[in-house]
């Protein structure tokens, strides 16, 4: 659950430190007070784009941060492992976001900062944010799809996925197959072209390496003559000038008195022995390179003659031998490809159809569990439905069969396959008994749509482990016994975690485990935005408030004190 939230600096929130529970909360206030700000700052903890605005005016930067305590087996560790951070499943799971006057974001998960990508991946887990705008994307056909299809879950991903990997090479041998189809005189131009490169590169017959080793004989054949005066000038001061000699004649003198002093003389006589040794095998090493120094000037000019065709070439081709030769290979196969261009077309056309029967089976599949996974949902939020006042409201799961004029045949349908498969969904109503069953935004009024979300949403919570739910005025446009059936339903989903709701209905208030009151001070000329949570008597006077409007009379509290009675009673059974 959300155990705690820290919010400074936040638009007119100068700085506000709440501790939340398990169960149901509301947030009310006066309209405009900043009820959506506190929206806000747990939008930008699971991940949302901040901008410069959300920063208080005057000051450098605000900052938002949450503390959630969490099963050790919730599946939100093993993503914060996944994306390489380390965690104590343990501890509490601290998530900090700081905004600056520049625009600029930072992010830290357990002290560690992550990017946008990460926190939303993270944050998705575990703040689920309904607003007054999503019940509107029921009103959206194309997102109807993606709504049964959250409801399958992990069994339809797995279906799903292995769809989409028949589509995905589907789609890549078909791709391939049409821009055969579509060589044009240009291609064959490039044809052309390719038979040139092929040539030139052929017949320059590179070896990987080979302009390295040639700049080496090189350098040595053009420093033949200062080769050859260094290296005999050096061999003959070891033996002609009589270096060796030298040490020779040390060597001896030290021998005929090293009995006299053997501790100190010995250690020089072997360091002379040892002296000699390496001074006659480095003279041995001159002598034998002096055989091998080369004239060769007909040499030179071949090596050079080589490196200019290699230096040509590598401005063409690539910069190194290796990518001239990965080129070479390149438009070898692409010219192979041109050439047999017909039998290759016919080879993946056969391919394309064999793949277009896997994919198809794998679409029927992935179709046949929607099919069997919207009969299921119907009856539920059916269910759910009655429990908020709409008992007599029927609701139907259209699939059809995507179609186009230009589409693939599937069992003599002109079929349209996508990443989603091949199916088209949409979500029907018939709010009254006797009437056929409509498409929602034909007919779905703004209380209804608001009672399917939250349907919808009481449904899933079952289905993901989303611990913080979050309705923004979910009740728009209900009210009396709707509104008592909404608040109940929102206070059973809440016994399974932790939900919080802003609400201006007393019905939906009282329902509530937890109240907080927001409202909007202005001191010395500033405005700032205030949360606390109300007690009981607390509660009695914000209820009175919102029953009573501008005047609050005893009959109101009252009425709140009954109110909250009731709830305790309802809450109870």
């Amino acid at each position: 659950m959300l155990a705690a939230l820290t919010i400074r600096q936040l638009a007119v929130i100068e700085s506000v430190q709440l501790y939340f529970h398990q169960g149901f909360h509301v947030l009310t206030g006066e309209t405009g007070a900043g009820k959506s700000i506190i929206i806000d700052a747990l939008s930008l903890v699971a991940g949302a784009r901040g901008s410069a605005d959300f920063v208080r005016y005057g000051c450098d930067k605000a900052e938002v941060e949450a503390a959630f305590d969490l099963d050790v087996d919730h599946p939100v560790w093993d993503t914060i492992e996944r994306l390489g951070l380390t965690a104590s499943r343990d501890e509490m799971l601290i998530i900090r976001r700081e905004l600056t006057a520049q625009g600029k974001s930072s992010c830290r998960l357990n002290g560690h900062m992550v990017n946008l990508t990460m926190l939303r991946e993270v944050g998705e887990m575990l703040i689920n944010i309904h607003g007054q705008h999503e019940h509107q994307s029921l009103l959206r056909v194309d997102k109807h799809l993606n709504w049964l299809d959250a409801y399958g879950g992990e069994a339809l991903l797995e279906v799903k996925q292995s769809y989409r990997n028949e589509y995905n090479r589907y789609v890549g041998i078909r791709k391939e197959v049409e821009q055969l189809k579509q060589t044009s005189q240009q291609t064959y131009q490039m044809l052309d072209l390719y038979r040139f490169q092929i040539d030139e590169l052929s017949s320059a017959q590179l070896k990987v390496g080979e302009d390295e080793w040639l700049q080496e004989e090189k350098r040595k054949l053009s420093n033949a003559e200062k080769l050859m005066d260094h290296v005999i000038g050096a061999y003959e001061r070891l033996y002609g000038n009589g270096a060796m000699e030298a040490v020779t004649v040390a060597v001896d003198r030290m021998e005929q008195i090293v009995n006299v002093d053997p501790e100190k003389f010995q250690p020089i006589v072997e360091q002379l022995n040892n002296a000699f040794y390496q001074l006659e095998d480095a003279a041995y090493q001159l002598r034998d390179y002096r055989e091998q120094i080369e004239f060769n000037p007909e040499r030179l000019a071949d090596i050079e003659d080589r490196l200019d065709l290699i230096t040509s070439l590598k401005r063409k081709y690539g910069s190194t031998i290796e990518d001239m030769l990965n080129h070479l290979e390149h438009i070898q196969a692409e010219v192979e490809k041109l050439e047999n261009k017909d039998d290759l077309i016919h080879k993946l056309e056969q391919q394309e159809a064999e793949q277009l029967a896997r994919l198809t089976k794998q679409a029927k599949a992935l179709s046949q569990l929607r099919r069997m996974l919207a009969d299921e949902l119907t009856v539920k939020i059916e269910q759910v439905l009655k429990d908020l006042q709409m008992e007599r409201t029927r609701l139907g799961i259209r699939i059809d069969r995507l179609q186009e004029s230009n589409g693939v045949e599937v069992d003599g349908l002109e079929t349209k396959f996508t990443k989603q498969g091949f199916d088209d969904v949409e979500f029907l109503i018939s709010p009254n008994p006797g009437e056929p069953l409509r498409p929602l935004h034909k007919i779905a009024s703004g209380g209804e749509l608001s009672r399917i979300m939250l349907a919808l949403k009481t449904i899933f919570a079952e289905v993901d482990r989303i611990p913080v739910i979050i309705f923004d005025e979910v009740d728009t446009g209900v009210s009396g016994r709707a509104a008592q059936a909404i608040a109940e339903k929102l206070s059973q989903v809440a016994a399974n975690g932790q939900v919080f709701a802003i609400t201006h209905l007393p019905q939906v208030a009282c329902m509530a485990d937890h109240q907080y009151y927001i409202e909007k001070q202005v001191i010395d000329e500033r405005t700032s935005t205030k949360v606390r949570e109300l007690n009981e008597a607390g509660r009695v006077e914000e209820l009175a408030r919102m029953l009573g409007g501008v005047e609050v009379t005893e009959k109101t509290f009252h009425h709140a004190q009954e109110m909250l009675k009731l709830a305790e009673r309802q809450k109870g059974a």
